[in-house]
């Protein structure tokens, strides 16, 4: 049976689709943009907006009871690949050794207009 995460230090869902969901052992983070967890986009520098996106997920890993010295998988989502080493030096110290599994990928856009997306695969 799977269990829904739900925490109000995150951004609520702003579709049909729930923060995190727990099943089989795993923690699969649904993907956070650059949101407060009142709703509020924040504006500023690729690394203001990581560093949200970063701490968005940080709460949904807690209240999922894992870290993300539990992450084994991670998707980035960018709308503009030249801002890649900021975000890369942003998310690398949130993260430790040995890193989860990663790609990056560069799209035309992101939900609210966001620039950047993260979502994450941590074992329970």
């Amino acid at each position: 049976m799977n269990k829904v995460v739900k925490t109000v230090n995150a951004p609520k869902a702003i579709g049909p689709y729930s923060q995190a969901i727990i099943g089989n052992g795993f923690v699969f983070v649904s993907g956070q943009i650059h949101l407060t967890p009142n709703g509020k986009l924040v504006d500023g520098t690729i690394e203001k907006k990581t560093h949200q996106v970063m701490n968005n997920l940080m709460a949904i890993l807690k209240s999922a009871g894992v870290s993300f010295k539990d992450v084994v998988k991670v998707t980035v989502y960018l709308t503009d690949i030249s801002v890649f080493g900021k975000v890369n030096a942003v998310y690398e110290s949130y993260m430790t050794k040995p890193y989860p599994a990663r790609e990056t990928v560069c799209v035309k856009g992101l939900p609210r207009g966001a620039e950047i997306e993260i979502s994450m695969i941590a074992v329970k």
